[in-house]
């Protein structure tokens, strides 16, 4: 959410920021609904400071036996209370439009965000690893001889529908090793604090890191009002929801292992074969609170934590830097790391690490206490896959993929995997 005291003081600079999102002038809105909203405080507080005086005044009149007078302050004392509730129930409407209002525009866009109209204007800061050059035509992964019994899509269907897969065999405990893998290389080696959360989460947890109000239709909902997690940054950002920590309690790094549950509503028509876009998915998400002098720096930080998990695998990647017109709602900056699938013979998003700046933290409330003694402040996150476990099972089925329909699995999992190396053609791990 928005700061109200920025957009009064530099509403041409918050118009031109809502520009580069496509949008037109904001603030003039804002600030009439702001005026009103104030003009109503201001005028609850002067009837109150009436009333308060009048009210003094009736015990006098009473005392010194002026019933005409004792009368009027008497009445004047129930005009102004009914005035007063008026006035304070007027303000707290026009706070709770402009909460609306504020809460369904998106965050200001970090300066070095380069401007574009889609995902094709996107700016690639660098490159790791080559693709394999194979000597047989390769095929995507729910093509391969090997995992033809281990991805059921049939039996998912018929218990689901579709976007939705049965995982068995082989193909499931690499699944299964992969988060495995993932979870440990973050807490040995990137120093993050191991999380398990819900997947069951509260309306004002999906308000909090912006998936609620704009983008409801995005997830599912219960009958009793419970929101399915589309993923654990909703969990794991919320943990400081409400909370004025110390300033030495920053920064919090978490990681957490969840399934993710993703209604897909805007996606119809695309990646509709095999596992690239599930409405049930599994992520290992990487979370950080911390103080706004370092959210920059945690974000290359965390982009690292993320890339460092694909170079062990040995899987080509590319890291882009996301443009003016692909941007998330609620994020100021985000680099999104793109994986090589040679099945669709191209890269494909595998982990997206963004940084929300104070964005988050003000429709949490979550601040913190300088170290220095002065007012508390909002603290900075940031959120990103690190990784996204389906998605980097197809890429190791992919780039491990062999004339036969075997794979050969990366030597970083093999630990995970009982020592197993190969995944047969026969969908069996060897």
């Amino acid at each position: 959410m928005h700061d109200i005291r920025a957009i009064r003081e530099n509403p041409a600079a918050f118009d031109a920021a809502m520009s580069r999102r496509g949008l037109a002038p904001q603030s003039d809105s804002i600030l009439a609904m702001d005026a009103k909203r104030r003009a109503a405080i201001q005028t609850a507080e002067a009837a109150q400071s009436e009333q308060k005086k009048a009210a003094k005044e009736v015990g006098a009149a009473k005392a010194s036996g002026n019933e005409a007078e004792f009368e009027r302050l008497r009445a004047l004392v129930g005009e102004k209370k009914a005035e007063v509730a008026d006035m304070q129930t007027r303000a707290k409407e026009l706070d709770a439009k402009l909460t609306d209002l504020l809460m369904g525009l998106p965050n200001v866009m970090h300066a070095d965000v380069p401007d574009g109209e889609d995902e094709e204007d996107n700016v690639q800061i660098r490159t790791w690893g080559t693709p394999r050059e194979m000597d047989f035509a390769p095929k995507e992964h729910y093509e391969l001889a090997g995992t033809k019994d281990g991805l059921d899509f049939e039996t998912a269907a018929k218990l689901s529908g579709s976007r939705f897969v049965v995982m068995s065999g082989g193909v499931a405990r690499i699944h299964r090793a992969l988060a495995q893998f993932m979870l440990d290389t973050h807490i040995a080696e990137h120093d993050l604090t191991e999380t398990w959360t819900p997947v069951l989460v509260k309306e004002d947890m999906m308000y909090g890191t912006g998936q609620l109000p704009k983008f409801g239709e995005d997830s599912y909902q219960t009958t009793n009002g419970w929101w399915l997690v589309p993923t654990a940054e909703v969990t794991l950002t919320n943990i400081v929801n409400g909370m004025v920590v110390e300033e030495g309690y920053l920064p919090r790094r978490y990681v957490a292992h969840t399934q993710c549950f993703r209604s897909e509503a805007g996606s119809a028509g695309k990646d509709t074969a095999g596992m690239l876009r599930q409405h049930q998915f599994e992520k290992v998400e990487m979370v950080s609170v911390v103080h706004p002098d370092h959210s920059m720096a945690e974000h290359d930080r965390m982009t690292g934590c993320a890339e460092a998990i694909l170079q062990k695998l040995g899987l080509p990647y590319r890291t882009v830097v996301l443009c003016s017109g692909d941007m998330g709602f609620g994020m100021i900056k985000t680099h999104d790391i793109e994986v090589w699938l040679p099945g669709q013979n191209t890269y494909r998003e595998i982990s997206s690490v963004s940084v929300a700046g104070d964005f988050q933290a003000r429709r949490m409330n979550a601040r913190f206490k300088p170290a220095d003694g002065g007012k508390p402040e909002f603290v900075h996150t940031l959120n990103g896959s690190g990784l996204a476990v389906g998605r980097c099972l197809i890429a190791v089925l992919e780039n491990g993929q062999n004339a036969d329909g075997s794979v050969t699995l990366p030597e970083a999992l093999h630990p995970w995997l009982g020592g197993k190396t190969t995944l047969n053609a026969e969908g069996v791990l060897v």
